[in-house]
């Protein structure tokens, strides 16, 4: 008997704390319970997921799947009715208490439903009876209630055991009605020209809907759901008057749907002046972090920055990402700010120069990147219900006709992703549920030369360990496999004596994947041989070790070998791995080495998602130096012509002094442009004060010039480069101007 007491500090959204109807009970079980019921969810999600169980609108709590998945096909419905001229109207609903209220025979049902027969549905039906819950306010408990209802809230099975009831909710929609889900927020849209025909067909699935609620023991509220009117019109237009039961469901003008706020004409603007507030709230704790004298460095600001404020900025950049520039730049203001605090720079600072001492991407560039990342991820995933929003020839016409439209997210990076050279690549699918939790395959391979250090061992002791080792397996042929990546080529190559491959793969593919491809071809050889017994020797840890590691993160080439293998084992061959030391005079290893550098035969395979996303990062990154080349009049481009990560000095108060002198923006030098003041003169020189003029120029410090830096005009590259001179702030404090810096 499981046991489950109420918080009196609520955990919901929403509600007053007095109340006791916003209280939930959670389940306290103990952790032997908890593994139990983790290995039952891993092999009933499993089975739910091979079978196609749960509906692939469904996207709370499942792998592969992310709130963001919803806030794209929504967009993507609106942005189509705009371009089409049409109205559309989204009702977002509020399943009351919908935890607490799950009918359990229904899930029983739904179990029995899909196949679901024996101990499983047994074992579920115990897990959820006779389960008791009682109310703690301090030390004093309540009278022990039964909970006759629900799915425990806290436990393991709960989120599995409710989603596969709740989605069955979307199987009684009409063919015009879409419909989302994520666990338990609803929602549906319906679009078309005539108002009259949608509150129709929105009326009528709202019926049905209720209707199955009321079947399967949920409740709609009628008054906490909303519902928007998507239009451009500009006319006068009647509102949708939609109703549950006896009560309309109120229409208002903007909606807060997964965390990103909907406006009826899509801007998106409510949403990002909402972003803003809250992160200009934010900022405050990198001030208090950030003091000048004990503060904490650069790196650890950064990652604060990134932990609570730019993570904000990023969740559902790629559907908010499609407003126009104006209001997206006003994002701008908090990026900057809190680059600014992280590194201790003057107020006036350029923003270019602010994006490469800190490393951060400009927003629109990251908001570029985050979107290739997704769109990779999501065709990459199999039987993924963004895969099919591609536009009709009807509707792209239309959109190129009206180009004063905003296309749908999978077709805006379709511009990215050829810009980046991608457009023409095919996206590696990978099974998220290849191999079941009952029976994850095991992979091990031989290496004699692990008690040996490469840098301090001759190579005749791995040619002889090597021939030691050939000994003792004479009876395995011997297969050898490398893999070869430089600048803009990658290959692989196989030795299968007395035969050689070798292949090309796309350039995107990183070494590793090219590793992988070489062991996947060998293995493909092996499959048409007569012989039984192989050994393959690689001299890539890493792709041994991918293989070692049979997971959620495991490398889809990986998945290949693994299945692959299984196969071949069923037809009686047995096969080895072995890893090589690397150039040693290993004649084979050589030998696979210079066919992976010569490949000309192009392996048409597709290229793994993760790959695609390096791909595309670098691609942003070479955008994001081509912008900097262009700031040939910036004083922080003279020092620092190309993007790449600095050191930092770990106190505070020197870095941030360092900092502002590459920049070349200090207190001293540009104060005036605050207090509108005329800029400081060098009277010596007659021109204004700079931080090149006072190191470098002005003859006034020649013989401190020479006391510290041994020349009397020093380079500002070996002043406060990458590596500062060792006496550049003794020079700085000699001179009175440390403390204006």
């Amino acid at each position: 008997m499981a046991r489950g007491y109420c918080d009196p500090h609520p955990q919901t959204w929403q509600g007053d704390s007095t109340d006791p109807l916003n209280y939930r009970p959670i389940a306290l079980t103990n952790c032997m319970c908890k593994t139990l019921e983790r290995m039952v969810n891993s092999r009933l999600v499993h089975e739910l997921e091979k079978h196609e169980c749960i509906s692939p609108l469904q996207s709370g709590f499942r792998r592969g799947r992310l709130t963001v998945d919803n806030l794209v096909l929504l967009e993507a419905e609106i942005r189509n009715a705009f371009v089409r001229r049409n109205n559309l109207v989204a009702i977002f609903f509020d399943i009351e208490k919908a935890y607490d209220r799950a009918w359990r025979y229904g899930i029983l049902r739904s179990l029995l439903e899909f196949g679901f027969y024996g101990n499983l549905p047994i074992f579920i039906k115990n897990f959820l009876s006779s389960r008791i819950f009682g109310v703690r306010i301090g030390n004093f408990y309540s009278d022990s209630f039964i909970q006759a209802e629900g799915v425990p809230q806290g436990s393991v099975l709960n989120v599995t055991l409710f989603i596969l009831h709740l989605s069955q909710i979307l199987n009684h929609l009409h063919p015009s009605v879409k419909g989302t889900l994520y666990v338990d927020d609803l929602q549906i849209s319906c679009q078309g020209s005539n108002m009259h025909l949608i509150e129709r067909q929105l009326q009528s699935a709202v019926n049905k809907l209720v209707s199955w609620c009321d079947d399967n023991g949920h409740t709609i509220s009628a008054e906490k759901s909303r519902c928007v009117h998507f239009c451009r019109k500009t006319g006068i237009h009647p509102d949708p008057t939609i109703h549950i039961g006896a009560v309309d469901i109120p229409v208002v003008t903007e909606m807060r749907f997964l965390g990103v706020i909907f406006d009826k004409k899509l801007t998106f603007l409510p949403h990002i002046l909402s972003l803003r507030k809250k992160c200009e709230k934010l900022l405050n704790i990198l001030k208090v972090l950030s003091t000048t004298t004990w503060g904490a460095h650069r790196i650890c600001l950064l990652r604060v920055y990134q932990a609570i404020i730019l993570s904000r900025l990023d969740y559902g950049c790629v559907v908010y990402g499609s407003a126009r520039s104006t209001p997206l730049r006003k994002l701008d203001f908090v990026h900057h700010s809190a680059l600014r605090i992280c590194c201790g720079a003057f107020r006036t600072s350029p923003v270019q120069s602010l994006y490469v001492i800190c490393h951060q991407f400009p927003l629109y560039l990251r908001r570029k990147m985050l979107s290739a990342h997704y769109y990779f991820r999501t065709q990459s995933v199999a039987n993924f219900s963004l895969q099919n929003l591609s536009l009709p020839i009807g509707l792209r016409r239309l959109y190129l006709a009206r180009s004063f439209n905003i296309l749908p997210f999978c077709e805006r990076i379709k511009t990215v992703i050829s810009h980046a050279g991608l457009g023409d690549v095919t996206i590696k699918q990978k099974d998220l549920f290849t191999f079941p939790p009952w029976d994850v395959p095991c992979f091990s391979y031989i290496n004699h030369f692990s008690s040996f250090d490469k840098s301090s061992t001759a190579p005749v002791i791995f040619q002889q360990l090597f021939a030691s080792h050939r000994h003792q397996f004479s009876s395995f042929d011997s297969i050898f496999t490398d893999g070869s990546k430089s600048e803009g080529y990658v290959g692989c190559g196989i030795i299968f004596p007395p035969d050689t491959y070798s292949y090309r793969l796309h350039a995107s593919c990183s070494v590793l994947t090219a590793e992988l491809v070489a062991i996947f071809c060998a293995l493909q050889k092996i499959a048409a041989s007569q012989q039984r017994l192989f050994c393959i020797y690689t001299d890539s840890t890493s792709a041994l070790e991918a293989l070692c590691n049979a997971d959620k993160r495991m490398h889809s080439v990986a998945e290949d070998i693994l299945c692959y293998m299984l196969e071949l084992q069923t037809q009686g061959f047995k096969i080895l791995f072995c890893w090589v030391p690397s150039h040693v005079g290993i004649v084979g290893n050589q030998q696979a080495d210079s066919a992976a550098k010569a490949a000309s035969n192009v392996w048409q395979s597709p290229v793994p998602c993760n790959d695609l996303k390096m791909f595309a990062t670098r691609h942003i990154h070479s955008l994001w130096q081509e912008l900097w080349d262009l700031e040939c009049r910036n004083k922080f481009h003279l020092i620092k012509p190309r993007i790449n990560m600095w050191s930092i000095i770990p106190t505070r108060v020197t870095d941030v002094k360092l900092t502002r002198l590459r920049i070349g923006y200090t207190r001293f030098t540009h104060k005036h442009l605050l207090f509108g003041e005329s800029a400081p003169e060098c009277r010596t020189c007659r021109t204004n004060f700079t931080v090149a003029h006072i190191l470098t120029e002005c003859p006034t410090f020649n013989s401190h010039r020479v006391t510290y830096f041994n020349s009397s005009s020093p380079n500002m590259k070996e002043l406060v480069g990458e590596l500062p001179h060792p006496h550049l702030f003794d020079f700085l404090k000699a001179i009175g101007f440390y403390h204006s810096i």
